[in-house]
C-alpha cells in the first residue's frame, strides 16, 4: 500500500511539467466544452493513445519499432510496460492542436477585454478541423521527439530508444506517419464525443476572458517548452530547425488572424450564437458593444 502511494506521488513530482500541461489543458477544454466531455474525452483519449503505443512496441505499428526502458516503473506509474504519463500527453496535445485548428479556421469577434472565436457546431464537426488539428499535433511530435530520444541530457532521462536510428535525429519517419494517424483518431473522438447532446447549463460550461486563446496559448506553451530544453543541452541545430519548421506557419497565422478580427458577417455570429448561446460574444452584442 505504502509502495503504491509512492508510485502515485512519484508519478506528478517526476513529470511535473506533463502534469502542469495538463492542468492547463483542463483550465482551457472544461469551459469550453463542459466537464463530462472532457472526463469521456480524457480516459478515451488516453485509451488511444495507450493502445498506439502499446501496438508499436509489441508489432511495430504505428509508429516503428521502439523501446521503452524501464529504470522507473519502482517510482513513476507504468502500464503494460508504457509510462503512465506519456500517453497521457497525448490528450493535451490533442485538444491544444484541435483548438488552434478552430482559431485558425473560425472568424474572431474581439473588443476591448476578450476575444473570441465564433466557432459554429459545423466548423467544430468539420473535416478541415480534423485534418489541420492532425497536422498541427504531428508538427509538434516533429518538435518534441527529437529532443525526447536524448532525454539521458535533460529532466526526463532516457526513457526510450529506437530499434533503429531515424533519419530525423535519430526519429524515424515511421513515427510522425504513427502520430498523424493516432491524432486523426483523437481529434474524431474529441469531435464525436463533442457533438453529443448534453444539458449545457450542468457541464461547467463557463467563460474567461480571452477563453478563446488559451488552447492556441497551451500549444504555443508546449512549443517554446521544447525548443528551450532543446536550447539547454546544446542541440542548437535541431532547435533551429524546429523553429524555422513554424516560422512561415506562425507568421501566417497571426497575420490572417489580424485580418480576420471583426471581420465576420451577421450570419456567422448568428450561426455562432445559435449554436452556443452562452457565448460572451452574445452579450456584447446584447450591451449593444
Amino acid at each position: 500500500m505504502l509502495q503504491a502511494f509512492d508510485i502515485a506521488i512519484g508519478t506528478i513530482t517526476m513529470r511535473p511539467y506533463v502534469f502542469a500541461f495538463f492542468g492547463a489543458f483542463l483550465l482551457a477544454c472544461v469551459p469550453h466544452v463542459g466537464w463530462r466531455r472532457v472526463l469521456t474525452f480524457t480516459s478515451i483519449g488516453y485509451i488511444i493513445a495507450f493502445g498506439s503505443e502499446w501496438l508499436s512496441i509489441n508489432t511495430g505499428f504505428p509508429y516503428g519499432w521502439y523501446y521503452y526502458i524501464d529504470t522507473t516503473s519502482n517510482r513513476e506509474l507504468w502500464v503494460a510496460g508504457v509510462p503512465f504519463f506519456d500517453s497521457l500527453s497525448y490528450v493535451f496535445l490533442a485538444y491544444c492542436s484541435y483548438s488552434t485548428a478552430l482559431f485558425i479556421l473560425s472568424p474572431l469577434k474581439a473588443w476591448r477585454w476578450n476575444v473570441v472565436t465564433l466557432e459554429t457546431r459545423r466548423i467544430r464537426r468539420s473535416l478541415s478541423a480534423l485534418m489541420l488539428g492532425a497536422v498541427l499535433q504531428t508538427m509538434l511530435d516533429i518538435v518534441i521527439d527529437p529532443v525526447a530520444l536524448q532525454g539521458s541530457r535533460w529532466f526526463l532521462g532516457q526513457i526510450y530508444g529506437y530499434r533503429e536510428q531515424g533519419i530525423h535525429f535519430g526519429v524515424p519517419l515511421s513515427n510522425y506517419g504513427g502520430w498523424l494517424l493516432t491524432s486523426l483518431f483523437l481529434i474524431a473522438a474529441f469531435q464525436l464525443i463533442d457533438a453529443r447532446r448534453l444539458d449545457e447549463s450542468a457541464t461547467g460550461l463557463i467563460t474567461f476572458p480571452f477563453h478563446s486563446l488559451f488552447g492556441p496559448l497551451l500549444y504555443l506553451s508546449v512549443l517554446i517548452f521544447n525548443i528551450a530544453v532543446t536550447l539547454v543541452i546544446g542541440e542548437r541545430f535541431m532547435a533551429l530547425c524546429s523553429a524555422l519548421m513554424y516560422a512561415l506557419p506562425l507568421l501566417m497565422v497571426v497575420l490572417l488572424a489580424l485580418r480576420r478580427v471583426n471581420r465576420f458577417t451577421k450570419d456567422e455570429l448568428g450561426d455562432h450564437l445559435r449554436d452556443y448561446p452562452w457565448s460572451p460574444a452574445g452579450s456584447v452584442l446584447k450591451g449593444g458593444k
